[in-house]
């Protein structure tokens, strides 16, 4: 199911990465949380970027403002205050920048994102999901994005918990296995088997896999959810490193990853933008190859 160019809706760039590349401490368990203390103007200043690059959303920095990811750092107590500091600088970029744009309020999972064996059960993963959706709500983001899911009982709790606290108004994408078979979460589990939990969902995406396979994955995607359901796609550039941070590369520069997020809009997607590892540079390439219809 192809679409037109200009009915596409853009989404921004890595956060984390990006703020890394600009000198602020992403260490664990952190991550780019800190960031709201220690640099917000650096913060901002990524938020307006992929703004004035031609975003049509942009994602709070709420990655790991998790009360259980930040108990790690002995900041459990400031969940509800760093989620509510997030959403404020990304609504204040996006009113100075663009004030048409959309702010998502990030849900990321409760560990780490390529370890599925970590997560909690459901009871747990539902109640803390439940907890950063309502503060995100509250702050008061256009959508929740629950993103980079890469196990199902978390997925389904998690969705769950939007459906309780923003019945219209969140979306959800997966983070699946880059090798082998297309549609597996990284716990094993088929997509096949969980997309009838996120019917009404405003969209189904995929997220943190290489570009390089992302167009694949979106087409089994489509095959399974069927044609009336919105896709999403955002891929990465680099990798993980053994700390569980992300190590950047320049193995695909911002015009060639836009000729892989073309043959995703061909797979399927409506919905492209940027995971770990994407610049502002990189939404600017794909902005203007959207701009130009091809």
């Amino acid at each position: 199911m192809a679409h037109e160019k200009d009915d596409i809706l853009l989404l921004d760039g890595a956060t984390g990465t990006e703020l890394d590349r600009r000198g602020v401490d992403v260490g664990m368990p952190l991550w780019s949380a800190g960031a709201m203390d220690e640099a917000p103007d650096v913060l901002q200043a990524v938020h307006r970027a992929y703004l004035e690059a031609g975003a049509d959303a942009i994602t709070t920095n709420t990655f790991r403002t998790h009360e259980r990811s930040l108990a790690k750092a002995g900041m459990g107590d400031r969940a509800q205050s760093l989620t509510e500091a997030a959403v404020l600088l990304a609504q204040v970029a996006r009113d100075r920048t663009r004030p048409e744009a959309m702010v998502l309020g990030g849900v990321a999972p409760l560990e780490d994102c390529y370890s599925p064996d970590l997560s909690p059960d459901a009871s747990t993963c539902r109640k803390e999901h439940g907890q950063i959706i309502r503060h995100l709500i509250e702050a008061g983001v256009d959508l929740v994005l629950i993103e980079t899911m890469c196990t199902a009982h978390e997925s389904i709790a998690a969705a769950e918990a939007a459906r309780e606290h923003a019945p219209d108004a969140w979306a959800i994408s997966l983070c699946l296995r880059s090798s082998g078979e297309p549609g597996i979460l990284l716990d094993g589990t088929p997509v096949a088997e969980l997309v009838k939990q996120f019917k009404d969902a405003r969209f189904i995406g995929i997220n943190c896999v290489a570009a390089t396979v992302l167009a694949e994955q979106l087409r089994h995607l489509r095959t399974v959810c069927g044609p009336e359901v919105t896709l999403a796609g955002y891929g990465n550039v680099g990798h993980a490193d053994e700390e569980g941070g992300w190590v950047c590369t320049d193995a695909i520069d911002p015009d060639r990853y836009t000729d892989h997020a073309m043959e995703w809009v061909a797979a399927g997607a409506e919905i492209i933008g940027g995971c770990c590892g994407t610049t502002p540079e990189t939404i600017g390439a794909m902005r203007r190859r959207l701009m130009a219809g091809c």
